[in-house]
């Protein structure tokens, strides 16, 4: 099992450009080969930091965790993600999905409806021009025709956040994977890996053609109880959003808290083994500790591990 880490650029102040680059180098200088990033909707935009930095940093890859794609037309998206390949000499991994209601519909007054066919329709402009080709795919919810010119840019791999078994399928379908986040061991191993996996057997894809990565928040401490509450509150708004909230009730946690893997390093390690045995191909760490002598701890033991 492939180790990662995340990032998030809001924690990147006061520059976050800036911030981003010297994490990348941080990281890359400690060993890790990929760090997964997240874009929320007040941050600065992700693929444009991602392009300055990846040209400042060589060698490590970063995946976007996930970009949403209800504000973007296919056309703009593909236009970004390959110039971040290009920019990155194809260290760049696309992850997208459906961001929740209450940013959709609240925020940008977008419905948040029929999130299959839209994601799917999505693609189909996507994918083609991703891939170098002309798009040309009518649909209910987007349309997408033309091509782009990026001669160069390496085609990035697509992941979705797929939770629910209709994205899952689709996932398998069509793209390399899921990206999970507040996913417990037992939904991964008998929802998650079988039906992402299944999908794409029954799609006629190879074996190993999709990877489930699993994100969770992490923290190698002998503080258990202290390390919690900071979970629970730092993690709280997952415990309300229906999606995940749908992930925490499949595991049996009462909250975010329980989710997170908290613990010495026998623990630690035995909870990162669950994932492992569960079919997980990739895992995230969202290092969470406040102090910097908790977090080292932690990524030494993630260095290890990996």
């Amino acid at each position: 099992m492939q180790i990662s880490m995340f990032g998030q650029v809001l924690d990147l102040a006061p520059n976050q450009i800036d911030g981003t680059i010297a994490y990348l180098a941080q990281l890359r200088d400690e060993g890790f080969a990929r760090v997964w990033m997240s874009q929320l909707p007040y941050e600065p935009d992700l693929l444009t930091i991602l392009a300055v930095a990846l040209r400042e940093v060589d060698t490590i890859e970063v995946g976007s965790g996930v970009v949403p794609i209800q504000n973007q037309h296919p056309m703009q998206l593909a236009q970004r993600a390959l110039t971040v390949s290009l920019a990155s000499g194809g260290r760049f991994l696309l992850g997208l999905g459906m961001t929740h209601a209450a940013v959709t519909e609240g925020m940008w007054g977008i419905p948040w409806d029929r999130p299959v066919r839209r994601l799917n329709e999505y693609l189909d402009g996507l994918l083609p021009l991703l891939a170098g080709e002309p798009a040309n795919a009518t649909g209910e919810t987007v349309t997408t025709r033309g091509a782009l010119q990026i001669p160069g840019a390496p085609r990035p791999d697509v992941y979705i956040a797929a939770l629910g078994p209709q994205l899952l399928r689709l996932a398998g379908r069509r793209t390399q994977g899921t990206v999970t986040w507040m996913t417990g061991p037992t939904t991964l191993r008998d929802h998650v890996s079988p039906t992402l996996r299944q999908a794409a057997a029954d799609a006629g894809r190879p074996d190993g053609a999709v990877r489930v990565v699993s994100s969770l928040p992490v923290a190698v401490t002998d503080d258990v109880d202290g390390a919690r509450k900071q979970a629970a509150e730092q993690f709280a708004v997952y415990g309300t959003l229906p999606s995940y909230r749908a992930m925490l009730d499949r595991e049996g946690y009462a909250g975010p808290e329980d989710a997170a893997i908290i613990g010495d390093e026998a623990t630690v390690r035995d909870r990162l083994a669950e994932l492992r045995a569960a079919g997980v191909d990739e895992y995230v760490a969202a290092v969470f500790d406040r102090s910097p002598e908790g977090r080292d701890r932690t990524r030494a033991l993630l260095r290890e591990l990996g």
